[in-house]
């Protein structure tokens, strides 16, 4: 029989490493962090990365050493989350070969200083025991909230999206947002370290373990109990029509087959309901960029496009958008356009939130002629930015905050606050990334607004994951990655009033950061392990 050591003998293993012995576990413990995510959902596996890391940071001796074991946890972690950043490039390769080293690893290498931070932080706090694993849990989320608002922004891997698989835990994000889950998530992933201190008593560590995983039980159940008591209802003579071309991101703008693009909208737009007996579509929607032309100025496009729009309803479609500014030069917007039936531009809605380097180069003014950097999605001109978030009110829907692309992925920045919504729209055009974990964790991210915010949200996609979501998080309809077709679905209804993240926001997180270092505080010296 194969004796498996205890947590202590496997602490001291841990804290005993040293070099590239250290560093390889950290990686170890980080690629494990990776398969907890969406789509995998390996949540228990966090139970052994964050304690394995916390054990490994007992063996360092310098500020230095510190921070490179965060960052090594978290090169790991971000290499094997966001491997499919890289797929972008494959797009035209011939152009971009030289990006792919910055893709794989150059991104990684820049996020994981967040984590070589959070290493650093802890280590350099006269904590252990207890109030070790909350401090950690404070620094990790405080980080998260950085790399999500720092520089534009990139919250993805956010350690809450764990839970995105068990619907009866997300719904705290209702209350906490997505951040505040994140500070629970990695507390209680943390307290397993518990045991293998020496100055831990095994009683003290089995408690602290037991309540938080009963802390998790007790949102599971409220969750339960929150979904139990959720109604089913949708908005009277709203039926939507989802289309999802499928269309391959290395002919989507290519000039010989932009006109068979088109029209294979249209004709998905147009075909038969699925269900011979459902209602008929009252609202078409396309994907981001699913128009490739300037419809203000093609009027035979855009009186094309209003051939499919139903009898009173409306076409809302992502499309570029163009303007002659007075000195000649062109500015140019990613878009979501209303088309009625005659054909007429009733509203516009510009991206605000721009993907550096994908829609605009940072500073491109500042570099030189000769650099070889050029936006890949907007083939060299920059897209210019949006006011901010923005409600529709088009007839015959209720109002509606667009959100194109990866504007989704923001926490609290989804809705004008002053004209708040009924339901969010996420247009997305996830061909670049291909049959990958990308477009998974996307939709798994655009879904936790929903629950945020409490009311649906509908997300049409080039090629998927395409889907309607209600206030709950629940997927009432969806069309799979690389599958080309359309959704026929009714819209949700939203919540009466706004959640209290919806209300709050941040301050929520705020709340549990000053609870967690109150407890870091009091238990700043653990107490001697039992004898």
């Amino acid at each position: 029989m194969v004796r498996v050591p205890g947590p202590r003998v496997l602490a001291a293993f841990l804290a005993a490493a040293t070099g590239w012995r250290r560093r390889g576990l950290a990686a170890l413990f980080g690629a494990l962090a990776t398969v907890a995510m969406p789509p995998a959902y390996g949540v228990p596996l966090l139970l052994l990365a964050v304690p394995g890391l916390l054990w490994l940071l007992d063996g360092v001796t310098s500020r230095r050493a510190a921070f490179a074991l965060g960052w090594w946890f978290g090169f790991s972690h971000f290499v094997f989350g966001l491997y499919w950043i890289s797929f972008a490039l494959l797009v035209d390769i011939g152009r971009f070969w030289w990006l792919m080293p910055v893709a794989v690893a150059g991104l990684p290498a820049v996020l994981a200083v967040y984590l070589g931070l959070v290493t650093l932080a802890v280590w350099s706090l006269p904590v252990r025991g207890l109030a070790r694993v909350v401090a950690f849990a404070v620094a990790w989320t405080v980080a998260e909230w950085l790399r999500g608002h720092l520089f534009t922004g990139f919250p993805w891997l956010l350690a809450g999206y764990t839970w995105v698989g068990v619907l009866p835990v997300l719904q705290a994000v209702a209350v906490t947002g997505i951040y505040g889950l994140s500070l629970l998530t990695i507390l209680v992933a943390g307290l397993p370290a518990l045991s293998g201190w020496p100055e831990v008593s095994r009683q003290r560590a089995r408690g602290a373990l037991a309540a938080g995983l009963l802390l998790f039980v007790g949102l599971a159940a409220a969750g339960g109990w929150r979904l139990a008591g959720a109604g089913h209802d949708t908005v009277p003579d709203v039926r939507l029509r989802l289309v999802q071309a499928d269309i391959a991101q290395t002919t989507k703008w290519a000039p010989e087959v932009r006109e068979a693009n088109f029209q294979r909208h249209l004709a998905l737009s147009v075909a038969p309901p699925q269900d011979p007996g459902a209602a008929p579509p009252t609202v078409v929607i396309w994907a981001e960029t699913a128009i490739p032309f300037f419809l203000a100025q093609d009027p035979r496009h855009r009186y094309a496009a209003a051939t499919v729009v139903p009898r009173g309803g409306l076409l809302l479609a992502g499309a570029p958008r163009a303007a002659l500014l007075p000195d000649q030069s062109v500015q140019y917007w990613n878009s979501l356009l209303v088309v009625d039936e005659a054909g007429r531009l009733l509203a516009s809605y510009d991206k605000f939130h721009l993907v550096p380097f994908g829609e605009y180069v940072p500073g491109r003014n500042l570099l030189p002629s000769w650099l070889p950097i050029a936006s890949i999605a907007a083939g060299g001109s920059d897209f210019s930015a949006g006011p901010g978030p923005q409600t529709l009110h088009l007839p015959g829907l209720p109002p509606v905050s667009p959100l194109i692309c990866y504007e989704a992925i923001f926490p609290g920045a989804v809705v004008d606050a002053g004209d708040r919504p009924h339901w969010l729209l996420n247009l997305t055009n996830d061909g670049w990334y291909g049959l990958s974990a990308g477009p998974h964790q996307h939709f798994a991210i655009a879904l936790t607004r929903a629950v945020e915010e409490g009311m649906p949200l509908v997300r049409v996609a080039n090629t998927g994951i395409s889907g309607v979501v209600d206030a709950y998080g629940r997927v009432t309809a969806s069309l799979g990655l690389g599958r080309a077709g359309f959704v026929d679905a009714a819209l949700p209804v939203a919540l009466s009033g706004p959640t209290l993240y919806g209300r709050f926001g941040d301050a929520m997180l705020g709340l549990l950061l000053l609870g967690c270092v109150i407890v870091v505080i009091l238990f700043r010296q653990s107490p001697p392990a039992a004898p």
